[in-house]
């Protein structure tokens, strides 16, 4: 398994998108994401820094349930 990498939020928001996230809104500083799954809807809020600290794409991938290989893929 690879480390999460330090990412812009844009290259993030892209990655999440394709993985099917959808930006519902921006307030300030945070871009909030969601997605409906068979369980169902996910929400997510990415910070708009450039770079993201390391900790926070990791907090993300966990509520995004996505591994850091496949983020890695998406990006």
């Amino acid at each position: 398994m690879s480390k999460v990498p330090s990412v812009d939020f844009d290259r993030a928001i892209g990655a999440l998108r394709r993985d099917g996230w959808v930006v519902i809104r921006q307030k300030g500083s945070r871009i909030r994401l969601q997605k409906t799954t068979p369980e169902g809807v996910m929400k997510l809020a990415v910070p708009a820094h450039r770079p993201i600290k390391r900790s926070t794409p990791a907090h993300i991938l966990k509520h995004a349930r996505l591994s850091v290989d496949r983020f890695l893929d998406l990006l």
